[in-house]
């Protein structure tokens, strides 16, 4: 059954009924761009966000994946691809995380989207990020980045080690810029 999270709201990554954790997750991020109205009846713009996983090993910054790595350097997260104008249903970019494969000294791992071309969220509808047990296919949870804004570059969400297991928090801080280098600043506050 899938949490729909509130920013700032925190879940427990452990299979209900104490059967241990999970091993292999996906983050989905999916959007669509807002439909513009003209003479000759709405059209959908291109909008080119960009998810990024940031690994961080007590709050330093130890390995990032994204469009321009697509794999970490121990090859335990994998970006799917770039997506490079929102069109078509569900994910439009994926980042997929071996939690069993990750390097111990790894404690945090921070998602962020950005938009590449430096287009707002107010040009954005329907976006979410969602973790899936890839083993199962089950959405675990979903976080509506909703609201729009000015922002052209959000920090979604955190995965972090926790007592020996793993959690989620749903961060959904607005940030500017239009790579995660650009973000760098805020997504360390929340290493």
């Amino acid at each position: 059954m899938s949490v729909s999270l509130q920013k700032g709201q925190r879940i427990s990554l452990e299979k209900p009924g104490g059967q241990g954790g999970l091993s292999l997750v996906r983050m989905g991020l999916g959007w669509d761009a807002v439909k513009k109205r003209g003479w000759f009846g709405s059209r959908e713009r291109e909008i080119d966000l960009d998810a990024s996983c940031l690994l961080f090993a007590d709050g330093r910054l130890a390995d990032v994946v994204y469009f321009g790595k697509l794999t970490s350097d121990d090859g335990s997260v994998r970006h799917t691809g770039d997506n490079l104008t929102g069109v078509g249903d569900g994910d439009d970019e994926s980042v997929i995380v071996d939690l069993t494969r990750l390097p111990v000294h790894v404690t945090s791992l921070v998602f962020t989207v950005s938009s590449f071309n430096g287009q707002t969220f107010n040009e954005v509808e329907n976006a979410f990020c969602r973790l899936v047990d890839e083993t199962t296919g089950a959405e675990l949870a979903r976080y509506t980045l909703s609201g729009g804004g000015a922002h052209t570059a959000m920090v979604m969400a955190k995965l972090y080690r926790h007592n020996g297991g793993w959690k989620m928090n749903a961060i959904g801080e607005p940030a500017q810029g239009r790579t995660f280098q650009d973000m760098l600043p805020v997504i360390a506050a929340h290493a």
